[in-house]
């Protein structure tokens, strides 16, 4: 996964016989952290197993670009007084979403991945070309 704002990248395994590896976590922690504001919260991880499943399931070996992981409140109502596409509870601010893009893949392909996983929310933005996953509830919406 590389980071859309930052120029930084993570190839981290994160998941072991069953179990999380905290070290892994607290990387993907930071990476996924509000560049905006340097800060940090921790991701819920069944947000990073849709992210990887949906990764997995679309057999591709670019690593997607992360366009918006965490976001601080104050980062999110910026980003809200700028585009009517963002949630007011936006579960970026719990640490539960992510926006995504591959180059290789459509937003078509990529949301019907995340979807396939029937674990959480997907959201098609096709002007801005990614992906929303989040691990909240199931629901799809812009297509």
């Amino acid at each position: 996964m590389y980071s859309g704002r930052t120029g930084e990248n993570l190839d981290t395994i994160y998941w072991i016989e069953g179990k999380y590896i905290s070290e892994a976590l607290k990387e993907i922690n930071y990476f996924m952290r509000d560049w905006r504001q340097n800060s940090v919260i921790k991701i819920d991880p069944r947000n990073v197993d849709i992210m990887a499943a949906s990764h997995r399931l679309m057999d591709v070996n670019e690593p997607y670009l992360l366009l918006s992981g965490y976001r601080t409140p104050k980062t999110n109502a910026m980003l809200r007084s700028r585009s009517r596409g963002v949630a007011r509870k936006s579960l970026h601010m719990e640490g539960m979403a992510a926006d995504l893009r591959l180059s290789s893949r459509s937003v078509n392909q990529m949301a019907r991945a995340a979807s396939a996983m029937s674990a959480g929310g997907v959201g098609r933005y096709y002007r801005s070309n990614f992906v929303h996953m989040d691990s909240g509830p199931v629901r799809t919406w812009g297509g």
